[in-house]
């Protein structure tokens, strides 16, 4: 008797509903989730933390919070 392939189905990553691989959103349900996924991202409300290696970055980034130190040791003092 030969295996019938089963159609692997994902959710849809706002709402949760089930969504087959051949629906036009993929892997969303709607248009209206893939929107809202957007705009998610486009507000900072996800984020990829990966670790940062290039040494040029971890320069910059050391810099940057040197700068900000002083900013935030004024505004505890008053």
């Amino acid at each position: 008797m030969p295996h019938q392939k089963k159609a692997r189905t994902l959710r849809c990553p706002t709402c949760r509903i089930l969504v087959l691989p051949g629906d036009e959103n993929v892997p969303f349900c709607s248009d209206r989730c893939r929107l809202i996924d957007l705009g998610k991202w486009a507000s900072g409300g996800y984020v990829i933390s990966t670790p940062v290696t290039d040494p040029e970055q971890l320069e910059n980034l050391a810099e940057e919070q040197a700068q900000k130190k002083p900013e935030d040791d004024e505004g505890g003092k008053r």
